[in-house]
């Protein structure tokens, strides 16, 4: 049972909106419909159990999570490296994180600690929401997970973000 239709988001009365909420609230009211690819993509999660099934051996990245390598490849990695690929991969983003609040709080000048303020908290935001979309914390927004959803243009983006982080930390005050 599909509670939206998309020809109501037009007029702007919201009900494509309010159809977000609710499958977020229960994606088994429309199981092939809106609810699909939050369902999957919990199945990918619980399928990965502890050590996961191997890299490369995903079941659900075929014909099941809509596009895979995208906004859901969280929900990938965690069935082929399991739980505690998980927490690895979140132990990595966690030392990024800490590493870009280190070197804003020991930038030599004011523009330096924003900056550095600015693009840790942009990986940081983009972390969350992604693994929170994915684990059906908070409803789909198609954010990406930073450095391991496709697309070449995030990747040099960020990639150019690490390299002006790098230069902020051996940056030397100038007194």
């Amino acid at each position: 049972m599909a509670y939206f239709s998309m020809a109501g988001d037009s007029a702007g009365d919201g009900n494509f909106r309010l159809g977000r909420i609710l499958n977020y609230m229960d994606p088994w009211q429309d199981p092939t419909g809106q609810g699909w690819q939050t369902i999957q993509s919990l199945y990918a999660i619980g399928s990965g159990g502890l050590f996961g099934v191997g890299l490369g051996e995903s079941k659900q990245k075929y014909l099941y999570v809509s596009e895979p390598q995208n906004d859901f490849i969280f929900s990938i990695l965690a069935e082929e490296l399991g739980f505690v690929g998980c927490v690895v991969v979140i132990i990595l983003f966690a030392l990024f994180i800490w590493r870009g609040i280190l070197i804003a709080m020991k930038a030599p000048d004011m523009f330096g600690s924003l900056l550095a303020t600015g693009i840790t908290t942009l990986v940081l935001v983009q972390v969350v929401i992604n693994i929170g979309v994915v684990t059906n914390t908070i409803p789909n927004t198609g954010m990406s997970l930073p450095f391991f959803s496709a697309g070449g243009t995030a990747l040099v983006m960020l990639l150019g973000m690490c390299g002006i982080l790098l230069n902020i930390s051996k940056a030397k005050s100038k007194i």
